[in-house]
């Protein structure tokens, strides 16, 4: 699952449409890497303008968005290349939905063991396997053998 936590201060992405429009954009990168939509995940935690502070300072002018980004489903292999090509990936994202509005931001990438994951239940089934393609079609978490 990738899931993205993106703290804004109050009186950004208030409405539904721009929040949707990032979604989409977002769940489009990791579909495209072949992965079900159902596994992205992106909330939106507002805050109030003096709860951000930034070296110790409010932030109060410019609106700061701080996002962390947690993958699971697929680790990336430790190069260089990779990990440029993701981020760039991740920087034409925020281009139109964060850079574009005049906003400050931060962003960075966890990877979390996937063996310790789980979707109602289930061990997601490997990534790119027979298993994984039915809950891309599906859109939704289906039993599998080895699944429990």
């Amino acid at each position: 699952m990738p899931l993205w936590q993106i703290y804004h201060p109050a009186g950004t992405y208030e409405d539904q449409a721009s929040k949707i429009a990032f979604a989409e954009d977002i769940t489009k990168m990791y579909t495209d890497l072949g992965l079900p939509a159902f596994y992205v995940v992106t909330n939106f935690i507002p805050l109030p303008k003096e709860d951000i502070l930034v070296g110790g300072e409010p932030k109060l002018g410019k609106p700061f968005i701080r996002i962390v980004i947690t993958h699971i489903a697929i680790k990336m292999p430790n190069e260089d290349v990779t990990y440029r090509r993701s981020t760039s990936r991740i920087d034409r994202i925020l281009k139109p939905n964060v850079a574009d509005l005049g906003y400050d931001w931060e962003y960075h990438v966890e990877e979390t063991e996937r063996r310790l994951w789980k979707v109602n239940g289930m061990i997601p089934p490997p990534w790119k396997s027979e298993a994984e393609k039915v809950w891309v079609k599906e859109n939704r978490p289906v039993a599998y053998d080895g699944a429990y």
